[in-house]
């Protein structure tokens, strides 16, 4: 995968949380997770490009590692807000999920291998 794939990868999730967070119900504990999954899912794709225009290979991979920490704290709010039913359509918050797991990945491997590159 390229960087331009991942970069629409990632513009493509902070998209389905915004449909997310638009749909969940206006709650107290309806709009404190909106909030702070609106601004983990959507910081992914802004750092994704902070992280192109890194001034080192230290500050790249750090920059990646912002991004892996807000996905997983995407992640969290998803579980919860699948778990306590704070969605109207299910198969978004399925999709949003697995999404955001193979994101993961995605950068749990690339953290790895930019720590064995700069070690280079």
């Amino acid at each position: 995968m390229n960087k331009y794939d991942l970069e629409e990868r990632l513009i493509d999730f902070s998209v389905l949380i915004i449909e997310i967070v638009n749909e969940t119900p206006s709650s107290k504990a309806g709009s404190h997770m909106a909030g702070q999954l609106v601004r983990s899912g959507t910081s992914v794709s802004l750092n994704y490009g902070e992280a192109q225009s890194a001034e080192s290979k230290r500050d790249f991979i750090h920059k990646m590692k912002v991004i892996l920490k807000e996905l997983r704290e995407s992640f969290i709010n998803l579980k919860i807000i699948h778990r306590s039913k704070l969605y109207k359509v299910e198969d978004k918050i399925a999709k949003a999920k697995k999404e955001n797991n193979e994101l993961i990945a995605i950068f749990v491997k690339s953290i790895e291998t930019a720590q064995l590159n700069n070690k280079s």
